[in-house]
């Protein structure tokens, strides 16, 4: 925002990525110090002015809950100190998958996390591959949704896999299978799957021809990896020459690391919207930083400049 000067600040769910991001902008992180107390609750301050500035904070809101309650608490110490704009960085939003009331007596999640981000005092929110996209509806304020495959896109390139065929590992992540599918000019294959219970998945139908060919599964996130290794499982049954898997989020919970281990998948790709602790690192991973994106859309959002421009893949 021309005229205010650009102040970026980190919670404490990303370090890595917020570094990487300041870094490829030129620009330090800011001085801001978060402490919790004994019973756990948890202390934010500002140990610089930033009375009149454009203010970036950089958090994802992955589970534990204390990622969002860090976010909220930075935003409303950010408008308690006259901070002129306050634009939350969430690469990763989490609660995303509670997008809709699909049984009774349940929450709609995501919409309580954007409104808690704007009763706070975010003016704007930028992130990344969301789960759904209609959550942008969720919000009242501008928001900024990048897409990873502008990062993953020149890896795929450079791998120059031949005979290639993308797989959507389930029905909801049929959109972003078949961008990637249209932009590398390959063929689509879809698993239709049944999920009996949470983070439980069953395979029904593979629509599509896998026999003899590279398998690409291709899905937003991985959590416990019940779908991704099923969907490769599968796609080994339905005869194809090699799997490799690319989602962008690495939630890796619970047997994620396990399953991928001792699944078919060759090669698990994803970026670093999330921090990935050392127990849950392996052979088979690979990290691509979307550090430079995150950092030039902050830098365009701050001129008044289009980011559109960054999708052009």
């Amino acid at each position: 925002m021309r005229g205010h000067p650009l102040k970026l600040f980190a919670g404490r769910s990303n370090p890595e990525l917020a570094n990487e991001i300041a870094e490829s902008m030129g620009e330090p992180l800011g001085d801001l110090r978060i402490v919790n107390f004994s019973d756990g609750e948890l202390w934010v301050k500002y140990e610089e002015n930033i009375r009149g500035t454009d203010v970036f904070l950089i958090q994802s809101t992955n589970p534990p809950a204390e990622n969002i309650m860090e976010l909220l608490l930075m935003i409303d110490a950010a408008r308690r100190a006259s901070a002129h704009r306050i634009t939350a960085v969430i690469p990763y939003y989490g609660y995303a998958r509670q997008d809709r009331k699909d049984q009774p007596r349940v929450p709609i999640s995501a919409r309580l996390m954007a409104t808690l981000i704007t009763e706070a005092g975010a003016d704007r929110v930028l992130t990344m591959d969301l789960h759904s996209t209609q959550i942008q509806g969720f919000f009242d304020i501008p928001f900024d949704h990048l897409y990873s495959k502008i990062a993953l896109l020149n890896y795929i390139r450079e791998e120059h896999m031949d005979n290639l065929v993308i797989l959507a590992p389930d029905i909801g992540s049929i959109p972003m299978a078949r961008s990637y599918a249209k932009l590398l000019g390959t063929s689509l294959a879809i698993i239709d799957k049944r999920r009996p219970e949470p983070n439980q998945s069953e395979v029904m139908n593979v629509i599509g021809h896998l026999d003899g060919k590279n398998v690409l599964l291709i899905d937003d996130l991985v959590d416990t990896a019940g779908t991704m290794t099923t969907a490769a499982v599968t796609a080994r049954e339905k005869g194809a020459k090699s799997v490799q898997a690319m989602a962008t989020h690495p939630v890796l919970s619970g047997p994620a690391v396990k399953r991928i281990k001792q699944s078919p998948i060759e090669r698990l790709t994803v970026t670093n919207t999330l921090h990935i602790p050392e127990e849950k690192k392996m052979d088979k991973l690979k990290v691509i930083s979307v550090g430079e994106l995150f950092g030039e859309s902050i830098k365009r959002i701050h001129e008044e400049e289009s980011i559109s421009v960054l999708f052009n893949v």
